[in-house]
C-alpha cells in the first residue's frame, strides 16, 4: 500500500472509523451469525450466508483502513506556506474560458469532500495546480478536454 499523506484530523477520523467498525459493527454481525446459526440447517440458510458475507466485507474494510493508518504520514501544518500551491492550500482559480472563479483546498485522497471544496492532490486538477504560483496559468487535461486556469490566490 502506498504512503498516504494526511492531516491530523483526517488521521483521527480514520482511527474513529476503525474503532466504530470494531466495537459496534463487528459485534452486531457476530450476533446476526449466531442468531442465523441457531435457526438450524446452514446449507439453506440465506440469513446465515448474508451475515457471513457482511462479516467478510466488514473485515476487509477494517483491514483496508488499518493499512491506510499504518502507511499514513502526518503533514506538519506549521510547515505549509503560500509561496506556491501545495497540499492543504486553498487555491482560488479563474477559468480562463468563462471567467468563473473556483476555490479548492488540496487534500489527501481519503480527505476528499467535493461538496466542501476539498479535492485530492492526485486528481488531474490537483496535480495541475501543485507548484504553481499566483499569476501562473495551469493547462489541465481532463476527460472532457483541456481546462485553463489562472491562479488568483493561495491561502491556508
Amino acid at each position: 500500500m502506498a504512503i498516504s499523506y494526511m492531516t491530523k484530523d483526517g488521521y483521527n477520523k480514520l482511527l474513529e472509523e476503525v474503532n466504530q467498525l470494531e466495537s459496534e459493527q463487528r459485534p452486531a454481525i457476530t450476533k446476526q451469525i449466531a442468531e442465523a446459526r441457531d435457526k438450524g440447517d446452514l446449507s439453506e440458510n440465506a440469513e446465515y450466508d448474508a451475515a457471513k458475507e457482511a462479516q467478510g466485507m466488514l473485515e476487509a474494510k477494517i483491514a483496508q483502513l488499518k493499512g491506510m493508518i499504518a502507511n499514513a504520514r502526518l503533514i506538519d501544518e506549521s510547515q505549509i506556506n503560500t509561496d506556491s500551491v501545495q497540499i492543504l492550500n486553498k487555491v482560488t482559480i479563474r477559468n480562463t474560458k468563462n471567467n468563473q472563479q473556483l476555490v479548492y483546498m488540496l487534500v489527501s485522497e481519503n480527505e476528499t469532500d467535493l461538496k466542501a471544496g476539498k479535492i485530492a492532490v492526485s486528481t488531474p486538477i490537483g496535480k495541475g495546480l501543485l507548484g504553481k504560483k499566483v499569476g501562473d496559468f495551469a493547462e489541465i487535461q481532463v476527460p472532457s478536454g483541456v481546462l485553463s486556469f489562472e491562479i488568483m490566490n493561495i491561502s491556508i
